[in-house]
């Protein structure tokens, strides 16, 4: 089936994307490379996992601006519970992220709306049963599990690497079958051999005398028979086995598994050496932490960030937007962290109240502000007689006079 010759795009193979070899040809180990199959690759499912654990898990908050200035507004119950009361906000956010990495594509059906006509429950739909009809250049609905959505406004339909003139976003899985279906075939081969007992190319042969073709027919049929029935094959101290499709090939498949990861992670806009995929040649190091995701959020995660807020801004009402809070990613280390909270009490864009709430702890007391005015009052005015200063050239406020 041709993708541009129907009128019917299927997302869940990547069949379509992928020339078709002969049908008269067709190798062992050959893998049809699907959103579902494409999962067994360890690097696609390790892409899929940290892209999706780190958008998920992202502070959700809603914004409007009164006068210029911005502030928290209501969140509305579709933002918290998106699913209906079984599906939360972290879990709806993590299956349509999985679903847009690997299908470019999330879909749902809108089944309540609130007294705005908005949007209340989305129930997401297994990528996999979702086909879009086009009807004379334009979209006409959604075929779901068989069933025909004509009303496009009950449908709920996220892209992601979107081309002008689809109505679909590109599916990663589709472009990155053969790096995938290598890895898949490398691994079906493994398992037949180990586990079904699959019989490579190699040569069977007798150094003592000379068979005939009857005779070596005849040892043939006896060995593929025991080896196929996981059967003792019992022959005399004349006999040489020596495989040659697994010597030949063995050192190839190694090294396609191991350069075809990094190939995955490139599909799958995600840095190889955060999924433990060794880069030959390559040797990064950043100062810390904070450095790293830093890196990660700008070159990786940003775009993904800004399209999922557009997305998720419609379902409030205007002139409200949803902002996903990046500086969760950004998490370093104690000293660092401390400096960068020290320095923006000193600017007035952070209270210590709120540094305080993001170690954890409850707001300042009236008892403890008093004790740290106190210590640090008489600590400055110490420092300041130090240097010179005399304790009558001193403020109240423990600060040198001007």
């Amino acid at each position: 089936m041709s993708l541009f010759n129907k009128r019917l795009w299927g997302i869940g193979s990547a069949i379509d994307l992928v020339p078709r070899r002969p049908s008269s040809v067709r190798p062992t180990g050959t893998v049809n490379v699907t959103n579902e199959t494409a999962l067994r690759h360890s690097a696609v499912w390790a892409c899929l996992r940290l892209r999706a654990n780190l958008i998920s898990t992202l502070p959700l908050d809603v914004f409007r601006r009164v006068g210029g200035v911005q502030i928290e507004a209501f969140k509305p119950p579709v933002l918290v519970n998106p699913g209906g009361e079984r599906v939360g906000i972290l879990e709806w956010l993590y299956s349509t992220q999985v679903d847009l990495d690997r299908a470019g594509n999330a879909i749902g059906l809108i089944t309540e709306r609130d007294s705005r006509g908005l949007a209340a429950r989305i129930d997401l739909v297994p990528i996999s049963e979702v086909a879009v009809v086009v009807r004379k250049g334009e979209l006409y609905g959604y075929r779901i599990g068989g069933v025909m959505h004509t009303d496009l406004s009950q449908i709920w339909h996220e892209r992601q690497y979107t081309v002008a003139g689809l109505p679909l976003g590109l599916s990663p899985v589709a472009y990155a079958a053969w790096s995938i279906g290598e890895y898949l075939s490398i691994q079906e081969f493994a398992l037949d051999w180990f586990g079904s007992g699959t019989i490579p190319a190699a040569m069977l042969r007798n150094k003592a005398v000379t068979l005939t073709d009857a005779e070596a027919d005849e040892v043939k049929a006896r060995f593929k028979a025991a080896v196929a029935g996981r059967d003792l094959f019992t022959t005399g101290n004349d006999w040489e086995y020596e495989p040659i499709q697994a010597q030949v090939a063995g050192g190839e498949w190694i090294n396609a598994k191991q350069f075809g990861i990094a190939d995955i992670a490139r599909f799958f806009d995600c840095p190889a050496d955060l999924i433990d995929a060794a880069v030959s040649g390559q040797s990064i190091t950043y100062a810390n932490i904070g450095q790293r995701n830093l890196q990660l959020l700008i070159m990786h995660l940003g775009p993904t960030v800004v399209r999922r807020e557009a997305a998720l801004t419609q379902l409030t009402t205007r002139p409200t937007y949803v902002k996903l809070n990046t500086s969760a990613l950004l998490r370093m280390d104690d000293q660092t962290r401390a400096a960068v909270q020290q320095t923006k009490i000193l600017a007035r864009t952070l209270t210590p109240d709120e540094a305080r709430e993001q170690e954890n702890l409850p707001p300042l007391t009236e008892d403890q502000i008093a004790l740290f005015e106190r210590l640090f009052t008489v600590r400055r005015i110490s420092e300041t007689v130090q240097a010179g200063a005399t304790p009558e050239s001193l403020v109240t406020d423990g600060s040198s006079a001007p």
